[in-house]
C-alpha cells in the first residue's frame, strides 16, 4: 500500500515588489520596506519549511494562499527541493482586491492534472475564487479532486462578516456537489424511483463516492456557522451516507407533500455532508490572535475520501498541524522576558513566527520591529496543516 503527503499553507502575503494598478498592496514596494532582498528573504524561508515538511520527506501536494501571482509562486518553486518535481497546477489570477490568490502545487511524479477551474464567491466585493483541479494519482489511477479555499476574513468582526464566510461556504458547497452528483439533465432520463432501479443507484453511488480533498484557511472554526450549517462539514462520519441509505432516511419526507415528492425531487434538494478532520486537534489552532488559537487551516474530505471507496483513503490519524515555526523553536530563550518590553513576553512562545522586515510608514520614518525579533526572520502568521492519503 503506498501513499502521498498533502499539506496546505496560508504563505501570509507572498507580494512581488510592484505596485498594482488599484494600489491594493501598496504597502508592499520597496518605498515601504519591502524590497528584493525582503522578498527573496521571505520566499527562501517559505521554501526551507516546505521542503521541511512531513519529517523532510515535503509535500506531493500542497495548496497555498496569500500569493499575489504566478511569477512568485514560481519564485518559490525554483526555490525547493527539485527531488519532487513541482508544477503549477495552472496559475488562475482572481479578483481579489489585494490581489492575493489561492494556489497549488503538485510533483509531476506523483501526478498528472487532468483540469482546474476557479468558483466565484459572489460578494459586493470581489474576493479571492475557490481553486478547483481534478488530477489522477500516477501509481494507481485513482481520481481526485482537490478544492482549495481562503474565505473572506473576520476584519472588521467575526459575527458582522460571518454572512460572507456563509455565502463561501454555499459556493464551496456548489463545487463539492457539481463533483458528487449528477446535473438535471441526466437526472430527467432516469425512471422516477430511483431507489429501486440497481443500475442507476449504482451509477449514483458511484459518482457520490469520488475522492475530494478541501484545504483551506477558512477564517471560521470547525464549529462555526459557515463550516457545521452550510458546508455540512461534519466530525460525525455516521451523517456520510450512501444514496440508497438517504432514500430510505426520514428526514426526506419532510421535503415535499407525499404525494408529489419522488426520489428525483429529494435526489435535487438533498444537501450532503462531508467529514471535518480537524476536530481531534481542538482546542489547538493553527493561528494566534486575540490571546488565543484558532482552527483556521483545515482538511474536510467526501465520503469516498473517508471510506476508501475509489482507491484512496485519508489516514486520520496523520492529521497534525506543523509547529516548526513556533517562535520558541527558532528563537533563544533570551527573547522571551515577561518584564521586558523590547523582548516577547513567554505567553507568546508557541505563537506562529511570521516574517519580520523593516518597514517604512508613507512619510519615510522606520517603525519600530516587534519586540525581541531581527530582520528577515520568521515565515508566516499561520502554521501549516499535513496530511498523508493511503493507496488502496
Amino acid at each position: 500500500m503506498g501513499k502521498f503527503y498533502t499539506s496546505f499553507w496560508n504563505v501570509n502575503n507572498l507580494f512581488d515588489t510592484l505596485p498594482s494598478s488599484l494600489g491594493s498592496d501598496i504597502e508592499f514596494t520597496p518605498s515601504r520596506g519591502w524590497n528584493n532582498i525582503v522578498k527573496n528573504k521571505k520566499i527562501e524561508n517559505l521554501a526551507f519549511t516546505i521542503d521541511s515538511l512531513h519529517n523532510n520527506e515535503g509535500p506531493d501536494l500542497i495548496g497555498l494562499c496569500e500569493v499575489e501571482t504566478e511569477t512568485m509562486l514560481s519564485e518559490l518553486v525554483d526555490k525547493l527541493s527539485p527531488e519532487k518535481e513541482y508544477a503549477i497546477a495552472e496559475y488562475l489570477n482572481g479578483p481579489d482586491v489585494r490581489g492575493i490568490d489561492t494556489c497549488l502545487l503538485y510533483s509531476k511524479k506523483k501526478f498528472s492534472l487532468n483540469s482546474l477551474r476557479g468558483y466565484s464567491i459572489n460578494l459586493r466585493y470581489p474576493t479571492r475564487n475557490i481553486l478547483v483541479a481534478n488530477f489522477t494519482l500516477l501509481e494507481n489511477k485513482a481520481d481526485i479532486t482537490v478544492i482549495v479555499n481562503h474565505w473572506p476574513s473576520r476584519s472588521g468582526g467575526r459575527y458582522e462578516t460571518e454572512p460572507l464566510r456563509i455565502a463561501a461556504a454555499e459556493s464551496c458547497a456548489r463545487a463539492v456537489e457539481d463533483t458528487l452528483k449528477i446535473d438535471q439533465g441526466e437526472l430527467e432520463n432516469f425512471p422516477v424511483d430511483l431507489r429501486n432501479d440497481e443500475n442507476v443507484l449504482s451509477h449514483l453511488n458511484q459518482k457520490w463516492n469520488k475522492n475530494i480533498l478541501l484545504m483551506g484557511d477558512f477564517n471560521d472554526n470547525p464549529y462555526d456557522k459557515s463550516i457545521l450549517n452550510h458546508l455540512h462539514a461534519t466530525p460525525d462520519a455516521n451523517k456520510l451516507l450512501n444514496w440508497d441509505e438517504i432514500f430510505e432516511h426520514p428526514s426526506l419526507t419532510k421535503r415535499w407533500p407525499t404525494s408529489k415528492q419522488t426520489d428525483k425531487h429529494n435526489y435535487l434538494f438533498y444537501q450532503g455532508y462531508l467529514f471535518n478532520c480537524m476536530w481531534p486537534i481542538m482546542p489547538d489552532g493553527t493561528i494566534y490572535y486575540n490571546d488565543g488559537f484558532d482552527l483556521f487551516d483545515q482538511f474536510i474530505i467526501s465520503r469516498g475520501l473517508l471510506y476508501g471507496s475509489q482507491k484512496l483513503k485519508m489516514n486520520l490519524d496523520s492529521i497534525r498541524i506543523n509547529k516548526s515555526t513556533k517562535l520558541d523553536r527558532a528563537l533563544p530563550e533570551s527573547s522571551f522576558d515577561n518584564k521586558d518590553r523590547n523582548k516577547i513576553h513567554p505567553s507568546l512562545r508557541q505563537v506562529p513566527m511570521r516574517f519580520e522586515y523593516q518597514r517604512i510608514r508613507p512619510n519615510g520614518e522606520l517603525e519600530e520591529l516587534s519586540p525581541g525579533r531581527t530582520i528577515l526572520t520568521g515565515y508566516s502568521d499561520h502554521f501549516p496543516i499535513e496530511s498523508t492519503i493511503e493507496t488502496l
